[in-house]
């Protein structure tokens, strides 16, 4: 029996390569998003706490510095935050990107894949016709020496 050789099979490790790639793409754009996401909660925890230091000042003798210093650190963390979430924005834009590029390439290699099968189920069927070509004349060789 011979043996199968897909025709396109550089293709098919390359499109495998790009998959693998965009997978490894796809993974650390998430990990991105989960650590500006992180640092957006620090940031919130930060502002909280200074809300609650602020709240204590408040309750107790008033010391307008203290007061002063607080409030502008809450109106600092206000900015960071804002600043924040456009870079947790901007990190989740580029992972559906990434995610976008994965699909393409599964897609990719799926469609290589099925074309490989086809393939192959050609080659079977030729092999099938070839191996029952060569019984039927093996038969009638046989058959022809029993008669003489």
């Amino acid at each position: 029996m011979a043996r199968f050789r897909y025709r396109m099979q550089n293709i098919l490790a390359v499109k495998q390569k790009l998959e693998t790639q965009a997978r490894n793409e796809f993974a650390i754009a998430a990990a991105k998003v989960n650590e500006e996401e992180e640092k957006l909660n620090q940031l919130i925890k930060r502002k909280d706490g200074y809300e609650d230091y602020l709240k204590g000042l408040y309750a107790g003798a008033l010391d307008i510095v203290k007061i002063n210093e607080t409030t502008a650190a809450i109106e600092s963390m206000k900015g960071l935050i804002e600043d924040q979430v456009l870079q947790v924005r901007y990190a989740e834009r580029v992972l559906e990107e990434k995610r976008v590029l994965l699909q393409e390439a599964m897609q990719d290699v799926k469609t290589h894949e099925k074309l490989k099968e086809k393939q192959f189920e050609v080659f079977m069927q030729e092999e099938a016709a070839k191996e029952s070509k060569e019984i039927d004349e093996l038969v009638s060789y046989r058959f022809g020496q029993n008669l003489t």
